[in-house]
């Protein structure tokens, strides 16, 4: 994926879910926000096999971390998840990570 060409926030989620999919992770995926608790991470993802839990916001290049999700994320990290905001120039640590190696 090229950090350079424009993707949007749906087409980048679809392409991290079906990566992880393809590598063993269950995947749950927020269906509307207006749905899910204010600042709710896009996706939340677990592999059993790696033993890993991992919480995941997504961004066009230049989307921007609303407050809520900003505290959603502050959250979550504080209570020992693993949490990521990622945006496509992130698909070496999105690799990385859905391999289950550590970043």
């Amino acid at each position: 994926m090229n950090a350079d060409d424009y993707i949007s926030e749906k087409a980048f989620a679809q392409t991290v879910v079906e990566a992880a999919e393809d590598l063993g992770w269950t995947v749950w995926r927020t269906w509307a926000s207006v749905h899910s608790p204010n600042g709710e991470p896009d996706l939340r993802m677990a592999h059993p096999g790696l033993r890993q839990i991992v919480w995941a916001e997504l961004k066009t290049q230049k989307g921007k971390l609303s407050h809520a999700q900003q505290q959603a994320i502050e959250i979550l990290k504080a209570a020992g998840a693993r949490v990521y905001v990622w945006r496509p120039a992130d698909w070496p640590e999105i690799e990385r990570v859905l391999a289950g190696q550590e970043v």
